[in-house]
């Protein structure tokens, strides 16, 4: 019964699914595309959210899961075995015996999604790649059976009926394949001098790849041969033509000494004197597995030293291990992972560190190449030269590589394919200079390292793109531990712990700080600490020497690969107050339009010199900040300071006119600098959610404003803070306001009328005391002129009684501290 059972897959045309020969029904078309996502990870959980847009792509519905649940449910019974039904009498051992043989579903549940479980040699992709693998490394008399036998595999169009953006894609990489796998098997056909029987199906064939050179010189070298050389001459025509017009290049080297060496009716070129004859001849310039070039058997070990201390990261690990431990990719493309990260960040430690611990899976060698797309001086690498590195690393002689860089990439993908080796593309500058090193298929696995963020591959190639974060503090004091030592560590634990806190979780300046005390044995840590205190210093502090241990250094290689506006807005953006910004602040800092705003941030970002840590938050780590303030000048930093200034404070000032609408007098604000937008506040529900989001850059704010002595917009910030700060009970952010009101005293009256309101005598110190018992005033202060508890004002100015109303003018108010 057991083959009986047996569930044989189909995708490579229509979705079908059949046991013991009869086709089973899978329902409709959109259930049939659930179990086509789920047989493209063969074996593999797929989550649910993955799988949702495999199946719509951007037009999933918004009840997407129970959708899913429904199709997965119907399809289990599809492909459940047929059940023998319970057995009419319980004690009849046969029955009960088929009903616990019968197998489980071939779709189970896993821990966040589904997976299809089944034999490989059951699904006709995956048994289409597992031939056309093989016949790549068999001779030709097998070798010709193997190919006719994957091609035979296809139906028609893969995923047929299927259109979404991920079967899309998918599809395109089927096809493609396919396609290299007819070459393969063309120059097979040709090398046995079997170009007539040929003919018609190259034919075809170019008349839908018209610019594929390879398949033209193999249509031309049949064409000569069958005795149609002057339509083998026209053919090529045709192409040099067209590769003119539409690419505005020639015809590569082989294709055009082929059309030489039938001008000149080259014997070598001929067919050959035995059709079986598969070693004679094949096509100029159409690498195969059987025609590799000499010499090309080496097996590269170019990896650098494995970094000697290496912490944390475990999950980073863990995500490696799954992007490129699996060899076979499900669309038969070769595996690559992009880690990206701020300089200093670990990127090359964690690339080596893992390629280095797997080495076993890579049988066939390592190839390395720093890019330089990040350096301090020269250009970054050109890829026609990385490839030839790695053709030399490969065994080829540098002699005999072809000059047309097409023909050196070609040669290249052709070597590596099928192979099981690493490649590690290190400090790439753009997606640009790696897509032409990517191999052309399964085989490889390529792990990149780049300061920028390679989304473009993760679109075009699949890649897995893997952001690195600064370390934990536990992972930062496991490194210093590593330089130091426990012992030391725990002489000093709060030197230490200011240490750690300077180096802001970078795990460069934590070896930076490490290495130069452990190289000082009477070189305290505390001493260390002191040093880093200053943040003027900071930065001279954490350069141990050399590019690579030079914390300046590493934001000095991203700096200099920004744009202008993007350099601009860098440097404003390490002054700005607070831990974080949100876009509308950026923007008045900036003076620019949202748009061209966001597009600054995106660059920056982009090379991780900031971070959206939260949708439309931004946050710069504390070392780039002080490297962005070397780089400040001086006037135009502080009429960017201005506008951020203003910004929060027309917009807090609109913000408590919502939050705190009784009457009161409120200072007159001066109109924004050009450039300011303060941000709308539709209601009471949008100003709290704003004062919330920007309590810390508010109360920063205010600071700068003092140290800027804008005595005027620090006290028009506090009185705009007070009545949020207060509805929130914090007395922490209400001590540090209310020590603003001592702004008052070196302004004058005036100044003192605008600033009472923050704690007017009489009034219960609430935050401090919920009692509402009054705390007595500074014993250095005068008391001051208090109204009667409970008591209305008049406001002189407007005639208005209430709370709020203006109280007499004291003649020195009392700053509320408790």
């Amino acid at each position: 019964m057991g083959d009986a059972l047996t569930i044989g897959f189909a995708v490579l045309g229509d979705i079908r699914a059949d046991r013991d020969g009869a086709c089973l029904d899978l329902g409709p078309a959109r259930q049939r595309t659930v179990l086509a996502a789920l047989l493209t990870d063969l074996n593999r959980t797929v989550p649910l959210a993955r799988l949702a847009d495999r199946v719509w792509g951007a037009r999933a519905p918004q009840r997407a899961g129970p959708t899913l649940y429904t199709y997965l449910s119907r399809l289990r019974r599809a492909l459940d075995a047929p059940k023998h039904g319970a057995p009419t009498d319980p004690l009849d051992p046969v029955a009960a015996a088929q009903q616990r043989t019968a197998p489980p579903s071939p779709i189970a549940r896993r821990a966040g999604g589904y997976v299809l479980l089944a034999d490989p040699g059951t699904v006709d992709v995956q048994a289409f790649h597992d031939l056309v693998a093989r016949a790549r490394s068999a001779d030709d008399d097998r070798a010709g059976a193997l190919f006719d036998q994957a091609l035979g595999l296809w139906r028609g169009e893969p995923f047929a009926g299927v259109d979404t953006p991920w079967f899309n894609s998918a599809r395109e990489a089927l096809n493609e394949q396919r396609h290299a796998c007819r070459l393969d098997r063309n120059d097979l056909q040709l090398r046995r001098g079997r170009h007539t029987a040929l003919l018609a199906e190259l034919t075809a064939c170019h008349e839908a790849h018209q610019l594929d050179e390879r398949l033209t010189a193999q249509l031309l070298l049949a064409l000569h041969r069958s005795g149609r050389t002057a339509e083998a001459l026209r053919c090529y025509e045709r192409i040099r033509t067209a590769l003119a017009e539409e690419l505005g290049s020639d015809p590569g080297p082989e294709l055009r000494r082929l059309h030489r060496q039938i001008l000149a009716a080259d014997p070598a070129i001929g067919a050959p004197r035995h059709s079986g004859d598969a070693t004679t001849l094949t096509a100029p310039g159409t690498p195969s597995a059987a025609a590799q070039p000499p010499g090309a058997t080496a097996v590269p070990r170019q990896l650098p030293c494995s970094p000697t201390r290496f912490t944390g990261r475990q999950a980073e690990l863990a995500v490696l291990e799954k992007a490129l431990g699996h060899h076979v990719q499900p669309s038969g493309a070769p595996a690559v992972c992009a880690v990206s990260g701020s300089g200093g960040i670990g990127k090359t430690s964690l690339a080596l560190h893992w390629a280095h611990r797997n080495t076993g899976l890579f049988p066939e060698g390592q190839l390395y190449v720093d890019l330089c797309g990040f350096g301090l001086s020269g250009e970054p690498l050109a890829p026609a030269a990385v490839i030839r590195m790695f053709l030399d690393a490969l065994g080829l002689d540098p002699g005999t590589l072809p000059a047309d860089p097409r023909s050196l990439t070609g040669l290249y993908r052709s070597l590596l394919a099928g192979r099981r080796l690493l490649i590690v593309l290190d400090n790439a500058a753009d997606a640009d200079q790696v897509t032409t090193l990517l191999p052309g298929g399964a085989g490889p696995a390529v792990l990149v390292t780049s300061r920028r963020r390679l989304t473009g591959l993760a679109v075009t190639h699949g890649a897995r793109l893997l952001p690195l974060d600064v370390f934990t503090p536990a992972e930062s004091l496991d490194l210093l531990r590593q330089h130091l030592g426990a012992d030391r560590l725990a002489a000093d634990p709060a030197a230490a712990s200011a240490v750690l806190d300077h180096c802001a979780g970078l795990p460069l300046a934590v070896a930076v700080a490490g290495a130069r005390t452990a190289a000082r044995t009477r070189y305290a840590l505390a001493d260390l600490a002191e040093e880093l205190r200053d943040e003027s210093a900071r930065l001279d502090a954490l350069d141990a020497g050399g590019p690579s241990a030079d914390v300046r250094a590493a934001c000095r290689a991203s700096y200099r690969a920004l744009t202008e506006g993007a350099a601009e807005a860098f440097r404003f953006l390490g002054a700005a107050p607070g831990p974080e910004i949100g876009l509308p602040a950026a923007a008045s800092l900036l003076g620019r339009s949202p748009a061209a705003t966001r597009s600054a941030l995106r660059e920056l970002e982009s090379v991780h010199l900031l971070q959206e840590h939260l949708p439309g938050r931004y946050r710069m780590n504390d070392l780039t900040r002080l490297y962005a303030a070397e780089h400040r000048q001086d006037e135009s930093s502080r009429r960017a300071l201005r506008r951020v200034l203003d910004f929060y404070l027309h917009t807090a000032h609109a913000g408590d006119r919502i939050l705190s609408p009784h009457p009161r007098r409120r200072p007159e604000l001066r109109p924004p600098l050009d450039g300011v937008t303060p941000q709308p506040l539709a209601d009471r529900r949008a100003a709290r959610s704003w004062f919330r989001a920007e309590r810390s850059c508010l109360l920063a704010a205010r600071r700068l404003a003092e140290r800027q002595r804008s005595d005027t917009s620090a006290r028009q910030l506090a009185r705009a803070l007070d009545g949020f700060l207060r509805s929130r009970q914090s007395l922490p952010d209400l001590r540090a306001v209310a020590a603003g009101a001592a702004l008052a005293e070196r302004s004058g009256p005036a100044a003192v009328r605008s600033t009472a309101h923050l704690c007017p005598a009489g009034e219960p110190a609430r935050t401090a005391d919920r009692s509402g018992a009054r705390r007595p005033a500074h014993p250095s202060r005068a008391p001051e002129t208090a109204a009667p508890a409970g008591k209305q004002h008049v406001d002189p100015a407007s005639g208005r009684r209430g709370d709020h109303a203006e109280r007499p003018v004291p003649t020195r108010i009392r700053v509320c501290l408790s």
